[in-house]
């Protein structure tokens, strides 16, 4: 591979001389380890047409297959559980007790932002303690070999493509390094924000800050079209923007239920 042959640099070097000329043949997706390297080579070339800088290239080209992110990306059986079941694997009651301590304790937090985005603390709460319980579960997985492997890998190519020309561009903003670590699917900070989720609603704040983090995620929630007072319960106006924050219905269903909890509302055990 070029890679091994001339070294990284000097691959920037043939990219920047000849390959931003001729970007007709886009990268090939693959499913397994054994076509990364080519493919790196080759989304290099379109990156760097597409204005990506040499030095968030140079990043790019050495990175590694994330096989633990493939693992997790094809085992995510928790989303097939029953709600009842869900509820008690991701330990809601833990959640609501802690959320109710925290609605109390940063009450005047939550007051701004509720004045500011008109999203109440429960459904900000519930997120927060269900993507990382509450700051102490943020990953440990580099973030560009995660999304840069998700990208290469056929399953999810287009949106995990998307994921990566956002974390290249944040890397030349200098707000995410080479070297940056979050979850598996390249999710980032205390509620677990997307590369492309951090430049389009992050306020550009630091994520692994708590206040930062829920204000990013009250803007994404008021620009998905949250109403100020409305329900967010299923059939309420504002459930369709949680199922907006992730696509599992389950996953909706409990961040609801939780932040009705939180928020004064019936118990867990509760269905509508």
């Amino acid at each position: 591979m070029l890679t091994r042959r001339f070294g990284i640099a000097a691959v920037v070097g043939l990219l920047s001389l000849a390959g931003i000329a001729n970007t007709a043949h886009a990268a090939q997706c693959g499913s397994t380890a054994a076509g990364f390297d080519a493919w790196k080579e080759q989304f290099a070339v379109e990156a760097r047409a597409r204005g990506v800088s040499a030095e968030a290239v140079t990043a790019l080209l050495d990175t590694t297959y994330a096989s633990a992110t493939i693992a997790a990306d094809r085992g995510q059986r928790s989303f097939r559980l029953s709600l009842d079941q869900f509820l008690a694997k991701r330990g809601a009651s833990t959640i609501v007790a802690r959320g109710r301590a925290l609605k109390q304790s940063e009450a005047a937090l939550f007051s701004s932002l509720e004045q500011r985005f008109g999203v109440p603390p429960g459904p900000l709460i519930a997120i927060w303690g269900m993507e990382t319980a509450f700051g102490r579960q943020r990953g440990n997985q580099n973030t560009l070999s995660a999304v840069a492997t998700l990208a290469y890998d056929c399953r999810r190519s287009a949106f995990f493509t998307d994921q990566l020309y956002a974390t290249l561009t944040l890397i030349d903003r200098g707000m995410l390094s080479a070297g940056t670590r979050g979850s598996m699917h390249g999710e980032i900070g205390q509620t677990q924000f997307l590369p492309k989720s951090i430049l389009n609603y992050g306020n550009g704040g630091d994520l692994n800050n708590a206040s930062d983090a829920l204000a990013a995620t009250a803007n994404f929630l008021k620009a998905h079209g949250w109403r100020a007072g409305a329900g967010y319960q299923p059939g309420e106006a504002n459930f369709s923007v949680i199922q907006a924050w992730n696509s599992a219905s389950v996953y909706q269903r409990a961040i609801a239920l939780i932040g009705q909890q939180i928020d004064g509302g019936v118990s867990t055990s509760a269905r509508r």
